[in-house]
């Protein structure tokens, strides 16, 4: 069962199992959103197709039940994200979850050097995880070396971009579009872009808005799925 917000049958989340899409709230992990749910609905297995950082917000597809068998299919899919960098500055997890290492003037960077710093990073690619990221080495997450000031040879994945959109320029800020292939970092995506225009550049704010076909404005929210169990208790 695909949960919608239009549905009105009782949901069979152990049992037959259920496919419910919620908006991921800006601060929680993946995992808060999960644990949030299982006690919600007293929930025996249930699982989460694609983490999102704390820091980013928007779509989080959840499985219950057997429907947990369809995750590695949901994480294949291709993902639309869109977000706000920052030109001009450089930190170590490519975000400002770190303290600024550089600054840089931007009086040079124009709209258009920015699309094509843009155009410059779509189609195929090979891309390394940054250090703060939850791939590992050696079994160890990569941020907790990080962490502790230690860097490590990360072998580059092959991903692709088939677009990426400047959708607002205001500097030192502009907004994007980027439409992905799994495992792409978004952040290390802005690190690039910032490197070739010369100046630097961190991810500021993160939304995913798509999983394949499936949109953010069909998600549940955490307040609506509150509502949801006060509604099935009644």
């Amino acid at each position: 069962m695909n949960l919608t917000k239009n549905s009105t049958t009782r949901p069979d989340w152990n049992g037959g199992g259920v496919t419910v899409l919620v908006d991921k709230p800006l601060g929680w992990t993946s995992f808060d959103v999960v644990k949030k749910v299982r006690s919600l609905f007293q929930i025996e297995k249930i699982g989460h197709a694609g983490t999102l950082d704390p820091a980013a917000t928007g779509l989080l597809i959840l499985c219950t039940g057997p429907k947990t068998k369809s995750i590695s299919r949901y994480m294949a899919l291709e993902k639309e994200y869109t977000g706000t960098l920052e030109l001009g500055i450089t930190t170590a997890s490519f975000d400002l979850e770190t303290p600024v290492k550089t600054r840089r003037g931007i009086e040079a960077i124009t709209e258009e050097s920015v699309r094509l710093a843009f155009a410059h990073h779509t189609g195929r690619l090979l891309q390394a995880p940054p250090m703060y990221s939850a791939a590992k080495h050696a079994g160890k997450p990569l941020y907790k070396l990080a962490r502790r000031g230690k860097t490590v040879q990360r072998a580059k994945r092959e991903i692709t971009v088939d677009r990426f959109d400047l959708l607002s320029f205001d500097p030192p800020k502009a907004g994007f579009l980027v439409r992905c292939s799994k495992g792409t970092y978004i952040r290390s995506l802005v690190h690039d872009v910032g490197m070739e225009l010369g100046c630097g550049a961190v991810l500021t704010s993160l939304r995913r808005t798509m999983i394949g076909p499936h949109d953010v404005r069909e998600a549940w929210t955490i307040e609506d799925l509150i509502a949801l169990k006060e509604r099935a208790a009644a």
